[in-house]
């Protein structure tokens, strides 16, 4: 993505910003959020995006109605070319059409790069996104979604994923709020080899959230079809807050 981008992407976030710090009067349809968070592991769709280390990482996102715009941040080491910084920006709409919670997004995925031979223009790019919830009683809520990546240059090939999540949320436990989730998916790419060596694979989690108020802690089981050292079955934990 080139500097005309760049720059627009940054007006994009300064006029966001902007926009947030102005008071919000009673019936403003105006919304944010704030999450901090640390993870023993950055898993992007089963794989250890930070070469199975500990990491920070923080997300805005600002709404008006349906309409939302985020941004996220993190740290990342992926195979001695991405790193050490991710930086993602996602604009999108969440509308609901009878019992159907939709979520409609594209997302740029910006990095830098350890390889001297490449600059982060080189790594970023666009994906774009469908999603569907239900709730098919008070506590149980299931979803899928899909995800389109097209060709663009070095940084990724034609790639397509599909995911399905399910989850239940229980009564509160004493202090805490517990709650299970799992998900399942599927990703493949038009080239050979793409994803470590191999052209599609199937990945999958499991686990139990507890939320206290604006806190939460996440306990969470990983595995992949793919025999590699980055896409090996782990146990990934994760904390952080979420304001307001």
């Amino acid at each position: 993505m080139g500097s005309k981008q760049i720059a627009g992407l940054a007006g994009v976030v300064a006029l966001s910003l902007v926009t947030a710090a102005q008071p919000a009067r009673a019936d403003s349809k105006f919304s944010y959020s704030v999450t901090g968070s640390v993870v023993s592991d950055y898993m992007f769709r089963g794989l250890s995006y930070n070469d199975e280390s500990p990491t920070l990482q923080a997300y805005v996102e600002l709404g008006y109605d349906i309409f939302y715009v985020g941004f996220a941040g993190t740290h990342v080491e992926y195979l001695g070319v991405y790193g050490p910084w991710e930086f993602d920006v996602y604009v999108g709409f969440r509308p609901t059409t009878g019992p159907i919670n939709w979520d409609i997004a594209a997302q740029y995925y910006r990095y830098g790069s350890e390889d001297s031979t490449l600059s982060p223009d080189d790594l970023d790019y666009v994906e774009f996104k469908i999603a569907a919830s239900t709730n098919l009683t008070k506590s149980l809520t299931v979803g899928l979604a899909g995800f389109y990546t097209p060709d663009q240059d070095l940084a990724v090939v034609d790639t397509k994923s599909v995911e399905g999540t399910a989850s239940y949320a229980f009564p509160q436990v004493g202090i805490f709020t517990p709650t299970v989730s799992g998900l399942i998916g599927w990703t493949g790419a038009d080239t050979d080899g793409f994803f470590l060596g191999e052209k599609e694979y199937t990945y999958w989690n499991a686990g139990l959230r507890l939320d206290v108020e604006k806190l939460y802690l996440d306990f969470r089981y990983w595995d992949t079809t793919i025999d590699h050292d980055l896409a090996d079955s782990r146990f990934v934990f994760s904390a952080g807050i979420t304001l307001p």
